[in-house]
């Protein structure tokens, strides 16, 4: 029997059937592939050069510097080099893409091919051997691809490509040489075996010093010659002739699965074992911090609540005896007080919005490069995302900032408006510009022209700075956050507390262990972010991110109920400041890593990295403290809210 279909059957079905194609078709902005055509010029652009450091060298720099630095001399195009189209976020990080004099056409090979000469005077020859000697890396872009160097990870025996190429080399003896030649090997893919259809899915560069004395030839590249050293004690200077050699090979690796050769784990091992690891102590202290509250919350609220029932008998003239019964201790006694408003409600409040604002702008970052949406192929688009959702979440952090004041009962309404969106920006921003001065001194690349910085303010408050203050409005015209229980005129004594109750032992114990949640992946984030490398394992950074928020939550909550056990009612700042005290072992081990891993001998050098360290530091502090206050707030009226109170 044939069934007769309807016309919105057909035009589902026509639907499904064009899922296969539409999902073939479907590319990210910013990453769709490019095909070429043999003889077709594929650019070559040039980026910023970058100090960097293998597995086992220390890095000595971590200021970047322009290609087409005046004291470098490398070789420019004909016309003079143009700036490429940058986004906010490669322009942040420090990328400084321009074009270059290099000729590539698909599939043509090109043996010694001249790019310029030029002489390196004595100011010339001693900053470029400086940068020799900070094991600089020059990085070159195709089609998207960072030229790098094919490597073997000792460990697991397998090839990797390692963005940049450098500069030059130290020998051993001390010598320096210069690297003027560039073997330029490119991998190529036929598209459905198309030979009019190629894409660029490999690019490396084996640089190498090569002295010419003669006419260059395609077989000059081929003999062995001496090395380039820059003299830096002749008057005359010394001679650099720049070539470079371009091979096409075709490469069975499909475009899709092109950056699979840069992404490289690092013993994966130890991402397992400390994920594992960290799930396990979680787990642990999720269920005792439960069992401890649950098995003492309920005997508490029983053993409460049939106390008020014995009082209400006494009132009614009957008498009713239970064994076990004792007046009110513990937690009960400060119901009178546990939502007393904490000392600078206004502070508090500011901070909990912008916490509020941070941790919706990182799970949202987070989540987005999870699926996939921030590519590596997409420069830039990490710092992009992060400035686009801080700036459009300021509705948030001035929603949650006023709902928080009003609970507080604060009074200066307006200043609580105006502080939520320029007092942390403010502060950041300040530190940032200071550190940036520092960056225009050193003429490095990584500094953010003010150009940039005057877009941004401008940004904020243009979008952040009015959507926070609607949101504040929101929250003020929102109804008042009623506490459960009512707060005594009369303030109670607080008697004195055991040792691992007071502030900076409780703040020590209960900032470790977020702390701990993180501590391997933070080495891999901050190994990414100084030695240059394309970091991209998100989804461990997702599973750390929600490891992080349980043990921040749980270990805060615990601390807060013996808090509230020992009569102390000042509650507020300590959960704040306990959870937000992670960030003070995060720059414990930066400075670690400073000493451990980094040899920074100038002191602009030195005083980037802690100055970007503490920047960190005091964003996570905002983060975490946030975290473990909101948790705390929620289990404090939970358990008031569960008792019975005359």
């Amino acid at each position: 029997m044939q069934v007769r279909k309807s016309a919105p059957a057909r035009a589902l079905l026509a639907a499904l059937l064009a899922v296969p194609q539409l999902a073939n078709a479907f590319y990210l902005p910013g990453v769709a592939p490019t095909s070429y055509k043999p003889g077709e010029i594929v650019p070559l652009y040039v980026n910023a050069i970058r100090p960097t450091g293998g597995t086992e060298s220390m890095l000595s720099s971590v200021i970047s510097y322009d290609y087409y630095h005046k004291l470098l001399q490398l070789c420019q195009p004909p016309s003079g080099a143009k700036p490429v189209g940058e986004s906010l976020g490669s322009i942040l990080f420090g990328d400084r893409i321009m074009t270059s004099p290099f000729e590539l056409h698909m599939k043509q090979n090109e043996t010694c091919k001249t790019l310029c000469q030029t002489r390196y005077m004595s100011g010339a020859t001693f900053f470029t051997n400086q940068r020799i000697k900070e094991a600089v890396s020059l990085n070159w872009l195709i089609d998207g691809l960072p030229a790098g160097q094919r490597l073997i990870d000792e460990m697991t025996d397998t090839e990797y490509y390692q963005p940049g190429f450098l500069l030059g080399q130290e020998l051993a003896d001390g010598t320096l040489i210069f690297n003027n030649h560039y073997d330029i090997i490119i991998d190529y893919h036929e598209v459905g075996g198309d030979p009019d259809e190629l894409r660029v899915v490999g690019v490396r560069v084996q640089p190498e010093s090569r002295k010419y004395t003669g006419p260059i030839g395609q077989d000059t590249c081929r003999n062995d010659l001496d090395p380039v050293i820059l003299d830096e004690e002749t008057k005359e200077g010394t001679e650099v002739t720049f070539t470079y050699s371009v091979y096409w090979y075709e490469s069975p690796t499909v475009w899709a699965t092109r950056w699979d050769k840069y992404l490289h784990v690092f013993d994966p091992k130890i991402h397992w074992f400390s994920l594992i690891n960290s799930s396990f102590i979680v787990v642990f202290l999720v269920l005792t911090v439960m069992s401890i509250l649950v098995r003492a919350l309920k005997k508490d609220i029983a053993r409460y609540n049939r106390l008020d029932q014995i009082n209400l008998d006494d009132l009614s003239g009957t008498s009713v005896v239970e064994d076990g019964i004792q007046e009110d201790s513990g937690w009960k006694l400060v119901h009178g007080d546990v939502f007393r408003t904490p000392s600078h409600p206004l502070l508090l409040s500011v901070f909990l919005g912008n916490g509020a604002q941070l941790f919706v702008m990182t799970g949202c970052t987070i989540v987005f490069a999870l699926l996939g949406f921030l590519s590596p192929s997409n420069r830039g688009s990490l710092g992009t995302i992060m400035v686009f959702l801080y700036t459009i979440l300021g509705f948030v952090g001035g929603y949650t900032s006023s709902r928080v004041y009003k609970a507080f009962q604060g009074e200066q309404w307006k200043l609580n408006i105006i502080l939520t969106p320029l007092l942390v920006p403010g502060i950041v921003f300040g530190v940032f510009f200071l550190l940036d001065l520092f960056l225009w001194a050193k003429e490095s690349s990584g500094a953010v022209p003010f150009t940039t910085m005057l877009v941004i303010v401008l940004i904020w408050f243009i979008i952040s700075v009015p959507l926070s203050f609607a949101g504040s409005w929101v929250g003020f015209r929102a109804p008042i956050i009623e506490s459960p229980v009512r707060t005594n005129q009369i303030p109670r004594q607080i008697p004195p507390t055991t040792t691992y109750l007071r502030p900076i032992p409780s703040m020590l114990l209960v900032g470790l262990l977020p702390f701990g949640a993180i501590f391997v992946e933070l080495f891999f984030i901050m190994s990414s972010i100084w030695f240059n490398k394309i970091y991209y394992m998100f989804g461990f950074l997702f599973l750390c991110y929600g490891l992080m928020i349980i043990t921040c939550a749980a270990v805060t909550v615990l601390m807060v109920y013996f808090l509230l056990c020992a009569e102390n009612y000042n509650w507020q700042w300590r959960a704040f400041l306990a959870a937000g005290t992670s960030a003070v072992y995060i720059f414990l081990n930066a400075l670690i890593y400073w000493i451990t891993k980094l040899s920074l001998s100038g002191f602009a050098g030195s005083v980037l990295y802690i100055g970007y360290s503490l920047l960190i530091s005091f964003l996570f502090f905002i983060l975490t403290g946030s975290i473990g206050f909101f948790s705390s707030w929620w289990f404090v009226r939970k358990i008031y809210a569960s008792i019975k109170i005359d």
